[in-house]
């Protein structure tokens, strides 16, 4: 069975790879698998068929047979451990790939995630200027300490793994902020991860569903 990913019927990104559709839709490419992308509306989230397979309300859900996944994480860990292509054969290094994915989404993203949202959501906010300082600031931390570990390395252990492309989306959401400007290894790195041609399809593949005529259209 060919599975069913759901994604925004149109992203607030307008199709620039930022919605976390397109990290499944990367490691599905990376896998050589195809899927099914079941559009899902704002209003729709909270409807009880959504809810019934992500609790919280969000996207993306993946569907294979009797199997419901909701966490980009572990979906993406699932498509690796089923395919070839993102995890290591070797089983120390396999688990340190599983923990480079841990390390994207639980160290590297939520400060990430917390400027994004003083950004388009608190702009208008007295505090706002001085609370992205300080989220810049604990930002650039991890950013040097991720760099440090890269170092001159194309990938961070070893060949290519679902754990650069967990790194690679959560860095892709610094975006024009400038503050990978100071970190160039890391800046090479992202565009390393941008280059590969399952990630270009997976971008198209975004894009393209963003793009493309509604109903009404």
């Amino acid at each position: 069975m060919i599975p069913v990913i759901t994604a925004f019927d149109r992203s607030p990104d307008g199709g620039k790879g930022l919605a976390r559709d397109t990290r499944v839709r990367w490691a599905l490419e990376e896998a050589g698998q195809s899927c099914d992308v079941r559009p899902v509306s704002f209003a729709s989230l909270r409807q009880p068929a959504h809810l019934a397979l992500n609790p919280f309300g969000q996207i993306p859900t993946y569907e294979e047979d009797d199997l419901v996944l909701f966490e980009t994480g572990a979906i993406v860990l699932h498509i690796a451990e089923r395919h070839n292509g993102l995890l290591p054969v070797d089983a120390a290094a396999r688990a340190r790939a599983i923990a480079w994915m841990f390390a994207a989404l639980n160290t590297v993203e939520p400060p990430i995630l917390e400027r994004q949202t003083a950004v388009l959501l608190e702009s208008d906010k007295p505090w706002t200027a001085e609370r992205l300082r300080s989220i810049d600031q604990r930002i650039d931390v991890r950013l040097g300490q991720l760099s440090a570990r890269l170092g001159d390395d194309e990938w961070l252990d070893g060949g290519f793994s679902a754990g650069d492309l967990m790194m690679v989306s959560v860095l892709l959401r610094l975006g024009s902020s400038g503050l990978l400007d100071k970190h160039p290894g890391l800046a090479a790195y992202l565009a390393r991860g941008e280059a590969r041609p399952a990630y270009r399809r997976a971008f198209e593949a975004q894009r393209t569903f963003n793009t493309r005529p509604g109903p009404s259209e």
